[in-house]
């Protein structure tokens, strides 16, 4: 059988984006140690939960409609409307690769931003609902955005908008979405006093945290160079480059702006300053000097730092700073491109109008996740209820929602005939079990 190179270069094309898409998947494994380190003991079980119905039904979802509503035959710049269920016409989307090694990467993109939101709404919000939300995120939220952004017709593609690999369509989209969702949920029992002051609740394992950062710094490298689509572009080799610069310019970032803001390296704030650099570097690595990387990754880590801050001002309680990394500096990474683009770019004598493109772009596309997101959020929270009780947010979501702690032994055992006043209290405790459910429920905050 003769293979021509037309032939050759769809097969190394074809493994390229197989083997990206299956780092990208991999985060997902990063994202559920990062929130569950992040988190305590006691929802750690159903932190990772919630991940895996991102990589299950969110999957199931982005195969149904998202992928169609993303890639389908454009109607009016907004939306798909082929390609649904891999089925259709779909011969508007000129790929060299096949039509099933596209969808399998684009569909690890949909759960990635799905899983941000779930690490915001750790610890108060139930399961099932949270099945129904990351359904509709995965997709129709994410797609519609995506669709505008890279879709074949998609108004801010014809605009010029410049998201490579989705500091857009995916981080400031999962951001804001997030943001809108802990607005409607609330804050956590106890996180913040009448006066207005802030108590911690402490990370129960930041190994744990650390090993998923290190594991979605590592998926990263199929997240960005991946979004090229080939194996034979010489340019993921910047691609690379670009991203693991931006990660250790922002990770740099949070260790010393900690050190001199508050006199310690915050560990917390280190991991996030480089998730902060990369989710900063994804819509520009195609496009940037990697001394402009240094620089986009090196102040995402100083915003990611002064952003948890001002979120914790207005009680937005986003256990694992997820709104700061991604919202914030998702939204920085599409307006750095403006800036800093070699082609197009600010600071390269391209004059405003790319800045421009880009500003209208990444607001249009957080304006529709926070909008749609704040309104599925208040639908679910009038019909079957968005949150836990406090005896259940008390004893655990473990526990309460899937029968079964994290670590056996370490978990306080289920509170029996508690009411609900008494969580706080310790009053009104019927059995011993219950007395031994508390106590431990403490050293466990």
């Amino acid at each position: 059988m003769e293979i021509g190179f037309n032939d050759l270069a769809s097969g190394i094309d074809t493994i390229w984006v197989l083997l990206c898409a299956a780092l990208v998947f991999l985060m997902e494994g990063g994202f559920a140690f990062l929130e569950a380190g992040f988190i305590r003991a006691k929802n750690s079980m159903n932190i990772v939960m919630k991940v895996f119905t991102d990589s299950t039904v969110g999957m199931l979802s982005y195969w149904a409609i998202g992928f169609g509503i993303m890639y389908g035959l454009d109607r009016g710049g907004l939306i798909g409307t082929t390609g649904f269920f891999i089925e259709g016409n779909l011969e508007h989307i000129q790929l060299r690769v096949p039509i099933y090694a596209y969808w399998l990467f684009q569909a690890a993109f949909a759960m990635a931003m799905a899983s941000i939101v779930s690490g915001a709404v750790a610890e108060r919000m139930k399961f099932r609902p949270y099945i129904i939300y990351t359904a509709l995120a995965a997709g129709v939220i994410y797609p519609i955005a995506g669709h505008w952004v890279w879709g074949a017709g998609g108004w801010l593609y014809k605009l010029g908008m410049l998201d490579f690999a989705g500091s857009a369509v995916v981080h400031a989209v999962g951001g804001w979405s997030a943001l809108a969702a802990v607005f409607v949920l609330g804050p956590r029992t106890g996180k913040y006093n009448e006066d207005g002051t802030m108590n911690v609740l402490p990370a129960h394992n930041m190994h744990l945290a650390f090993l998923g950062t290190f594991i979605l710094w590592f998926g990263w490298f199929g997240f960005n160079p991946g979004s090229s689509l080939s194996g034979l572009d010489m340019n993921i080799a910047r691609i690379a480059v670009n991203t693991n610069l931006a990660a250790a310019a922002g990770g740099t970032a949070g260790i010393l702006f900690t050190m001199f803001k508050f006199g310690k390296a915050d560990p917390s704030m280190a991991m996030n300053g480089a998730l902060a650099g990369l989710a900063a570097i994804t819509a520009g690595c195609a496009f940037v000097h990697p001394v402009s990387a240094v620089v986009i990754g090196g102040l995402a880590g100083i915003f990611c730092v002064l952003a948890v801050g001002v979120f914790d001002r207005i009680k937005a309680d986003d256990p694992v700073g997820a709104i700061a990394v991604h919202g914030v500096n998702g939204t920085w990474g599409v307006i750095a491109v403006g800036i800093f683009a070699q082609k197009g770019g600010l600071l390269y004598g391209g004059g405003a109008n790319l800045l421009a493109v880009q500003a209208i772009g990444v607001l249009s596309v957080s304006v529709l996740a926070f909008a749609s997101t704040y309104i599925i959020f208040r639908v679910l929270k009038r019909t079957m209820g968005i949150r836990v009780s406090a005896a259940e947010e008390f004893e655990g979501m473990d526990l309460t929602d899937h029968g079964m702690p994290a670590y056996t032994g370490l978990v306080a055992t289920p509170l029996y005939d508690v009411e609900e006043s008494a969580v706080h209290t310790g009053a009104g405790l019927k059995t011993p079990g219950a007395v031994y459910a508390v106590t431990q429920a403490v050293v466990d905050k």
